[in-house]
């Protein structure tokens, strides 16, 4: 009777070592930029109205790249979108740094409205402690970007360019709200509709489409 040859025996290779996938970076928290500078220290050309003001407080310092904005399709109707995604806390500097990226790219400081959803940015808070009458003046006279809370966005007038930290409040209705709903949902229109060319919007990208809506 023939021999049936023994089928050979067929051992599962051994796996090799995995990949484990690089933890993704976190994002570094841009540098802040100061806003318009004060009386003390005006720009060349910019007059200088009463006695030297103090210096405005000054801005946390982080360390890292600024980050790109992200240019969305504009709307047919309206201006150019641009996202750049930033934590609560980090907000507003990235709309400092995205300020800052404006100028050296040659934007007059002029064309520039910065509008914060919580808390006022430090140079807002500063010149409003200076009366609500020489605030605005320096809105009226438009030779200077100028930071403002979205609850006063109605009363500014259009830009160029329009900035927004969707950055926290401190306290409910430190920004003219009650603590209930999404401040964006509220600052983000009203922004829209005061940008002529560009709108910058600097948080959540989540917040950021829920606001505008996913059609912007």
């Amino acid at each position: 009777m023939p021999l049936i040859p023994e089928e050979p025996q067929i051992h599962e290779s051994a796996q090799g070592p995995r990949v484990t996938p690089a933890a993704g970076r976190t994002a570094q928290t841009p540098h802040p930029v100061p806003g318009p500078r004060s009386a003390a220290t005006p720009r060349p050309g910019r007059p200088v109205p009463g006695p030297a003001r103090p210096t405005p407080p000054a801005q946390r310092s982080h360390g890292g790249a600024a980050p790109t904005p992200a240019p969305r399709p504009p709307s047919p109707a309206g201006p150019q979108i641009q996202l750049v995604p930033a934590p609560a806390d980090g907000a507003l500097d990235a709309a400092g740094e995205a300020v800052d990226l404006l100028l050296d790219t040659g934007r007059a400081p002029g064309d520039i409205l910065v509008l914060t959803t919580g808390d006022p940015h430090p140079w807002a808070a500063h010149e409003l402690s200076f009366g609500e009458d020489a605030y605005w003046a320096q809105h009226d006279a438009r030779d200077d970007v100028f930071y403002a809370t979205a609850s006063a966005a109605e009363r500014a007038s259009a830009r160029p360019v329009v900035v927004v930290a969707l950055n926290p409040a401190t306290a409910a209705g430190a920004n003219g709200t009650d603590g209930t709903g999404d401040p964006a949902a509220r600052a983000l229109p009203l922004a829209l509709a005061r940008a002529q060319a560009l709108l910058i919007v600097c948080g959540d990208p989540q917040r950021i489409n829920a606001a505008l809506g996913a059609g912007v």
